[in-house]
């Protein structure tokens, strides 16, 4: 069974376990500001209830809709509840204004509640810091709530944080032995007929806290460019890309690969594609059929520099066979 615990660091305060949110709404003060989705914000009534005041976050892209929301009260704190979108739309806020405190309390298992990354608002200054959270309350009751096939899409998503933290060349050591416990508790979590929500939730929470000391890789370097390429899903792009990404990582890193299937107990292929499977197959869309934007999407992913974080950098040719491969 998955223990809770409230962990402290310097700046951030991470509280986990079932019933984690419930015991830790002293965390989030009174009268912030909550940015929230419908039906996130019916699921934790309790946080909405301290509110001063509730913003919907509507659909779109994270630094378009956080341009649209400001400026936000200076004189609140910030909360953000729900999934990926919603938290990072809340760090680029809180970067763009000088909003501090913000506390982020994740409905999906993106891991967003973890890491300092995030768009930026245009516009804002060069040298502007990005946000950490400095709350984190990760109740599997709400992180791992989804239904199996959106579950096994965002699992997918920390799986590829998992595996970048213990492979990336711009890992360390302790954010490697952190990936390491997030692979096994991921893996965990799928091991049953019906997904261990308590391990899932973990594993994602522990994946996110290594990516961020490893940086992302080019997992997510691919996955990102398909979403905006293609106007797809986050999670369901990891999903169908993760199969494909862990093949080129095994021919850059055989032998940490089998290491890896070891501890989980079943090769890392098979695991991502039981997870593609769950969550539906629906592959990358016109990426997969349109040689025009795949080309498009290649000439992206290939500015970016985290595609070399497990080297060789890919060429262009492998970019487009990874990417043709995950199409579903």
């Amino acid at each position: 069974m998955t223990s809770s615990f409230r962990h402290q660091e310097t700046e951030r305060t991470i509280a986990f376990g079932r019933g984690a949110l419930d015991s830790s709404l002293d965390l989030l003060g009174d009268g912030f500001t909550l940015l929230t989705t419908e039906q996130a914000s019916k699921a934790a009534p309790a946080v909405t209830a301290l509110a001063k005041e509730v913003i919907t976050v509507p659909p779109g892209l994270v630094e378009e809709i956080a341009e649209a929301l400001r400026p936000l009260p200076v004189d609140r704190g910030l909360v953000a509840l729900g999934g990926g979108r919603v938290i990072d739309v809340a760090k680029a806020l809180a970067a763009a204004d000088g909003l501090s405190g913000l506390a982020a309390i994740p409905t999906t298992l993106s891991g967003a509640e973890m890491t300092g990354r995030h768009r930026q608002i245009a516009g804002i200054p060069a040298n502007t810091p990005y946000v950490r959270p400095a709350v984190v309350i990760n109740d599997p009751s709400l992180s791992a709530s989804q239904a199996v096939p959106d579950l096994a899409a965002s699992s997918a998503n920390a799986l590829g944080h998992a595996i970048t933290a213990v492979l990336s060349d711009r890992s360390t050591p302790f954010a490697r032995a952190v990936g390491s416990e997030a692979l096994r508790s991921i893996c965990t979590g799928w091991s049953g007929s019906e997904p261990d929500r308590d391990s899932l939730a973990l594993g994602a929470l522990l994946a996110g806290w290594a990516v961020d000391k490893s940086g992302l890789g080019l997992h997510h370097a691919m996955a990102q460019t398909a979403v905006r390429a293609a106007s797809i899903g986050h999670a369901e792009a990891n999903a169908a890309l993760l199969p494909a990404t862990i093949s080129a990582i095994r021919r850059r890193r055989p032998k940490e690969l089998s290491d890896i299937d070891q501890l989980l107990g079943e090769q890392l292929e098979v695991l991502a594609q039981g997870l593609a499977v769950q969550a539906g197959g629906a592959g990358l869309g016109a990426i997969g059929t349109d040689a025009a934007l795949r080309d498009q999407a290649v000439e992206t992913v290939l500015s970016r520099a985290e595609i070399g974080f497990i080297a060789p950098a890919p060429d262009r040719a492998e970019l487009a066979e990874i990417y043709i491969s995950a199409a579903g």
